[in-house]
């Protein structure tokens, strides 16, 4: 999220606390909108939903498959590491996992020119990977995907875009090392313009399923969109590839408080064909029924 945004909720669950009748409870909020007819054949439809917490389940979310019996993991303000924050690295996004275990969680601070990336190898020790900005990136560092060779791993950054960005795996890429900077690759040029996306996964090796918050629906014709996005060839870090952007539905906005919602992570669990993403519910309900929403195709 922005960290105009990422204040503002900061500012909403530090201040939970103090919260009191004051804040109006409105009517349930509005049906969700009817989905555009997608360009492409691809209905995911919302099976089930658990609670979110919005201290430790607000960010992101991920299936680890090594080592096997791996529970899901979740990011939220409250898992950012006391040593972390106190340098600095004071949000952490939607993160992701490679086949093979490794881990990855992007991290954001509020100034400087750098991101990092916390990796937790299958052995369950942590290393960190810095990235020192290219020119015109944005300091945002909203996700992490990582490809199904495990080697490349997709970031994206917050706001209108036109392109995500490849990395070597941290951690997994011979090409690596904590104690070097980790270089931006190459780019994924996008055919169309997206907004605020929380979290892509990858469906297959050219295949993209990403969360939008996007507030405005000027772009694809409704807000807060599931996005699909096919890749021209999968990412291998030697060149750009394009990606054709389709809208495939709104995600689900429901809450007992009226107010804005916010789209955050998204997991594709490729042994279940589950996609679970994450929806925070507006004022006060973001302590009662923030959700996360499961799905499966067809």
């Amino acid at each position: 999220m922005p960290l105009r945004a990422r204040q503002r909720c900061h500012a909403a669950l530090t201040g939970l606390a103090v919260l009191t009748l004051s804040l109006c409870l409105a009517a349930p909020a509005t049906a969700d909108a009817p989905a555009p007819r997608a360009r492409v054949a691809d209905t995911w439809t919302e099976v089930g939903s658990d609670r979110a917490d919005p201290l430790t389940e607000s960010q992101g979310l991920a299936s680890v498959e090594v080592p096997a019996g791996s529970p899901n993991r979740y990011t939220g303000i409250g898992t950012i590491p006391l040593g972390l924050s106190t340098r600095g690295w004071n949000h952490v996004g939607d993160p992701d996992a490679s086949y093979d275990g490794h881990y990855v969680e992007p991290y954001q601070r509020d100034d400087g020119n750098t991101k990092m990336f916390r990796v937790q190898a299958p052995d369950g020790s942590w290393s960190e990977y810095v990235h020192t900005l290219s020119a015109g990136e944005a300091l945002n560092n909203s996700w992490s995907a990582v490809s199904p060779d495990g080697q490349w791993m997709l970031a994206g950054e917050w706001g209108t875009m036109n392109r995500l960005l490849v990395f070597p795996t941290p951690g997994v890429n011979p090409a690596t090392s904590p104690s070097a900077n980790l270089p931006q690759a190459a780019t994924v040029r996008l055919d169309r313009a997206v907004r605020d996306v929380q979290g892509c996964d990858f469906l297959d090796a050219t295949t993209l399923l990403c969360s939008s918050d996007d507030p405005e629906g000027a772009l694809f014709g409704l807000t807060k969109p599931l996005l699909r996005i096919d890749l021209s060839a999968a990412p291998n870090g030697t060149a750009d590839v394009t990606g054709h952007v389709t809208a495939l539905r709104q995600l689900p906005l429901r809450s007992g408080c009226s107010g804005d919602f916010e789209a955050e992570g998204v997991d594709y669990d490729r042994r279940t064909g589950t996609l679970r993403v994450i929806v925070v519910s507006p004022g006060f309900c973001v302590l009662t029924d923030s959700k996360t929403y499961r799905f499966t195709r067809g």
